[in-house]
């Protein structure tokens, strides 16, 4: 099956930001899981040992998901700039909440 790039430009400019929500749902999905056993702990009056190893496994989840995100970024950047160059697309057409590589780089060095 033949596409044009087009279609192909089309589709998967929709997949980009499913992608990204997709991780950021997943991201609020550990966070409120790490949060409620946080909490669970704290109010039930276990010891801060009880379940700490587990609340680790989560946070770095959690980092490998900051680190999907920041890469799922970056893809998003470069096929802006396929798009451009192969599609004759202006880059200016991305969404204006679209995160430039500064932000990626901040975000990635913060977490």
């Amino acid at each position: 099956m033949n596409m044009n790039i087009e279609l192909a430009a089309a589709r998967i400019s929709r997949q980009v930001p499913l992608t990204e929500g997709s991780i950021d749902d997943a991201l609020i999905q550990v966070s409120t899981l790490i949060t409620q056993l946080v909490t669970a702990r704290k109010q039930t009056g276990v010891s801060a040992a009880t379940g700490q190893s587990t609340i680790v496994r989560l946070a770095k989840a959690q980092n490998a998901l900051m680190t999907a995100s920041s890469d799922v970024l970056r893809v998003h950047k470069d096929l802006a700039q396929l798009a451009e160059v192969h599609a004759g697309f202006d880059l200016h057409e991305c969404p204006k909440n679209a995160i430039t590589e500064a932000t990626v780089t901040r975000l990635s060095v913060a977490s």
